[in-house]
Parts: C-alpha cells; sequence; structure tokens
C-alpha cells in the first residue's frame, strides 16, 4: 500500500486582533496548501513585542467567524497566541507558522517592536519554520490581492523546502498596484530607525499627558536592505534570527579582554 502523506497544518496568527482584515486574508492565501488552524487575539495587540501575560489568567474561545477554518481567539497577546496553540490546540507541532498581514510596515528595527513578528518569532524558537507579513497600505479597507499572491508564494516555498530549525522570516510588501509590483527580492534588515519625540499635552484637569510621534529616519544607503526594496516596489524577505548574540564583537573580546 501507498503511504498517504499526513496533511500539512498551517498555524495562523496576528497581532491586529482576530477580526482584522488582514489575517482573513492570510487565510485565503494559505488554506490551499493545508489545514489551517487560527489562534489569534481577541483584540488589537500592535507594538506588544513578545510580551506574555503572567499576572492574570488567559482567556481560550472558540469562533466561528471563518467558514471552515478551525479558530480560537485569546485574551492575551500575539505570543501567548503560540503558545496555546502549541499547548492546548494542536497534536503536534504545526509545519508552518503564517503571522499577519499586518496592517502597516514592519521593515528595518520595528521588528523589535512588532507582535506579527514576535508571534512568528515564538513559533520559530519551538522549532516551526515561521513568517511575518506585513503591508505598508495602514488601511483597514486595503486591497489585500497582492498581499495574498506574496503570502501564498512564500508559504508555499516554505512548506516545499526542508529549512533549518529557528528558520524566521520578515516579509513586507509595498503599497504598490500589481502593475508596479517588480517581485519579491531578498534583503537585509535596514539600518533605519524612529526618532521618538512626545507631544506634551494637558488634560481638563491640568495634568500633562503624553502622545508617542516621531519620524522615521534611514541611515542606511544601500540597495540590498528590506527599506530600499519596499521604496522600489518590491516585496521584502529578510531571514531574521532571535540569537541576539553579536558574534563578531564576542570573538574580539575573548581575544582582546582579560579578566
Amino acid at each position: 500500500m501507498y503511504k498517504v502523506a499526513e496533511e500539512k497544518i498551517i498555524l495562523v496568527t496576528n497581532d491586529d486582533g482576530v477580526t482584522a482584515p488582514g489575517i482573513r486574508a492570510l487565510i485565503e492565501a494559505v488554506s490551499p496548501l493545508g489545514r489551517v488552524v487560527v489562534v489569534a487575539p481577541d483584540s488589537p495587540q500592535s507594538g506588544q513585542g513578545h510580551a506574555i501575560t503572567i499576572g492574570t489568567p488567559l482567556r481560550l474561545e472558540p469562533v466561528t467567524i471563518f467558514e471552515g477554518i478551525e479558530a480560537w481567539q485569546c485574551s492575551g497577546t500575539p505570543v501567548d497566541c503560540v503558545k496555546l496553540a502549541r499547548a492546548r490546540i494542536l497534536h503536534r507541532l504545526p509545519d508552518i507558522c503564517v503571522s499577519g498581514i499586518n496592517h502597516g510596515a514592519n521593515h528595518s528595527i520595528n521588528v523589535i517592536y512588532s507582535g506579527t513578528m514576535s508571534a512568528a518569532m515564538e513559533a520559530a524558537i519551538e522549532g516551526v519554520p515561521s513568517v511575518g507579513f506585513s503591508s505598508l497600505d495602514y488601511s483597514y479597507e486595503q486591497n489585500f490581492v497582492l498581499s495574498k499572491k506574496v503570502a501564498f508564494a512564500v508559504a508555499k516555498k516554505m512548506l516545499e523546502t526542508a529549512l533549518p530549525v529557528g528558520t524566521l522570516f520578515n516579509v513586507n510588501i509595498p503599497a504598490a498596484t500589481e502593475e508596479d509590483f517588480k517581485g519579491i527580492r531578498v534583503a537585509r534588515q535596514a539600518d533605519a530607525k524612529w526618532v521618538e519625540a512626545f507631544d506634551e499635552r494637558r488634560d481638563p484637569r491640568g495634568k500633562k499627558y503624553y502622545w508617542l510621534t516621531g519620524e522615521f529616519v534611514n541611515r542606511d544607503k544601500g540597495e540590498d536592505t528590506d527599506v530600499w526594496a519596499l521604496a522600489n516596489n518590491y516585496a521584502s524577505l529578510v531571514p531574521v534570527q532571535f540569537d541576539l548574540t553579536n558574534h563578531k564583537l564576542k570573538k574580539q573580546i575573548e581575544a582582546e579582554w582579560t579578566f
């Protein structure tokens, strides 16, 4: 007898919440590739980074908002969602984890703060090849046709490739028309960041409060970066890692310092 291959399991999550249009678009994009299981926050969690919930109980409830798709909403952070999916919902590790599609960019330094990428990173820590998808179009009414094509193409390649443990990709999609889109470009993270400012205001009682504002500054002139790719109508694909060790500096310190 021929052995029937086990169906691929694709874990879908995000940080914009289970009702966000972006996660629906991502589900539609990857559904042809395997059995989709959704575990996502019950409310927006943008900017949570790799936060986890330790001081309050977590709630996990099934939802029926995606026809034919097993879906759950979690009261915690994006990372909580991945942890609960692994511990309580899936009978085995998923074949891949896809996070997004985020409403807004997660290129350059934004990857550090992103709940979208932290959810994918948590899955990668567990040994699951993972990817976060973000669109530079911030509108909830955006057209996801291009983003869905990119997500399908990347997820398909991931499922077809024997990837090393810890594989994690950061994919950003430009706010371009299909006609202007130039394809997917493998890139590096740009040396670019937000230079923050805090707008000081006063409430009706005269007490000060602050709104975070700022300006995005790109100090990187390279044409191999995610920021360059996006500015030139490419989708950027950056392989990233959760090992924060500066290996070059480590070698220098070992050679030059004595204690």
